[in-house]
């Protein structure tokens, strides 16, 4: 088998592929790229078992057809300290060897035979939806965050997803914070839910960056798997089993302590304050009032101390609360808009955090924040 191809075409698919590579896999072969040859196509393969990631390129110079597995750093690495040129691969399969030629330089490795790398699973009965890249892309990143790494709640380890007539959500949560995040654009007839897991959606989030076009979505509850489709790349993953915690139970409706602050503003306070807290707590203490809001922490270990005024608007009971300020500084850094609201029912109680306007009409973003128990 023989192909050729551009060096910046063939590391620009490459890198969007290894994503899905882990460090250390249990199968030797899964240290490979797949490649595979048919008819005028290319296709690169690169799997963990749990996600499988292919890209699709088409070719003009193409000898042959069959598959090999290629070492994918020895590939990398080598591709990344090549200008930009025509790449030459020659594939024997017969003596299992690959020589690839760029400029001046040949590079010779042992490969593997396409047949020993495991193949994607057949989804049974598929379901889909068509979502904008956009939209699948902000989802991820409004709440990737809030997910959990408890090995005992496996659920909250991934980024749940509820299809209905009114609009598509997604939710995530690690049980001291929460982010639902809603946008009307995309609907279904039926209601359907599923989670995604952590990994291959991070992925998924860096690379829909600069995409602008529909992901074709196909997800099967039969063998519980999912597939994302968008220009020459598809990822194919498999879903979090078991069930999600029922999250809205949890999101208070009566808040009438309300304040409104600047979320610029509120963000470097938290940041500054939160240098002077206990670094095992991160605790700071937000004292509201009709006409003043007050930040303060401190660690009684090291003797430090803060405390910062800051303006906002502020209605209801006077209050002190207190929150993990690595927390409410990761919701405020997720957010877009120029004011925030928080709003409270009991210093004890959840606080939600809501953008003072939203970015898209369609658009609805919720956070929600467990307090702490003030110790001073």
């Amino acid at each position: 088998m023989k192909f050729i191809i551009s060096r910046d075409v063939l590391l620009k698919n490459l890198t969007a592929v290894s994503g899905v590579l882990n460090s250390n896999n249990t199968m030797a072969i899964l240290d490979n790229f797949l490649f595979t040859l048919e008819g005028n196509k290319l296709i690169i393969t690169a799997s963990d078992l749990d996600s499988t990631m292919c890209a699709e390129i088409e070719l003009e110079n193409i000898e042959g057809e069959g598959s090999v597995a290629i070492p994918s750093k020895l590939l990398l690495d080598t591709l990344k300290l090549l200008p930009e040129t025509p790449v030459v691969f020659k594939i024997d399969t017969e003596n299992k060897t690959v020589l690839f030629s760029a400029n001046q330089g040949e590079y010779n490795s042992p490969i593997c035979l396409g047949d020993e790398y495991p193949q994607m699973q057949k989804m049974q009965d598929p379901r889909s939806f068509d979502i904008d890249a956009n939209i699948l892309q902000r989802a991820i990143s409004k709440t990737l965050f809030a997910t959990g790494n408890d090995d005992m709640r496996p659920t909250m380890m991934g980024v749940l997803c509820e299809l209905s007539s009114d609009n598509i959500t997604f939710v995530a949560t690690d049980a001291h914070k929460l982010v639902r995040y809603r946008n009307a654009k995309v609907k279904a007839d039926d209601f359907t839910s599923f989670i995604l897991p952590k990994k291959p959606i991070t992925h998924l989030r860096n690379v829909l960056a600069g995409v602008n076009e529909p992901v074709h979505v196909e997800y099967s509850s039969e063998t519980n798997h999912i597939k994302f489709s968008f220009a020459n790349l598809t990822l194919f993953s498999s879903l979090k089993e078991g069930k999600f915690p029922n999250y809205e139970n949890v999101i208070p409706t009566v808040n009438p302590n309300k304040l409104s602050v600047p979320r610029e503003d509120f963000l470097k306070a938290i940041r500054r304050v939160g240098n002077f807290s206990n670094q095992s707590t991160y605790q700071v203490r937000i004292s509201l009032a009709e006409d003043s809001v007050v930040i303060n922490a401190e660690d009684i270990d090291y003797s430090n101390k803060a405390e910062e005024n800051i303006t906002g608007s502020y209605t209801g009971e006077p209050m002190s609360i207190g929150f993990n300020s690595k927390f409410l500084r990761e919701m405020l850094e997720n957010m877009d808009s120029d004011e925030v609201f928080l709003e409270m029912s009991q210093p004890n109680r959840a606080a939600l955090i809501l953008p003072a306007e939203e970015a898209d009409a369609d658009e609805s973003l919720l956070m929600l924040i467990m307090p702490v128990m003030l110790n001073y």
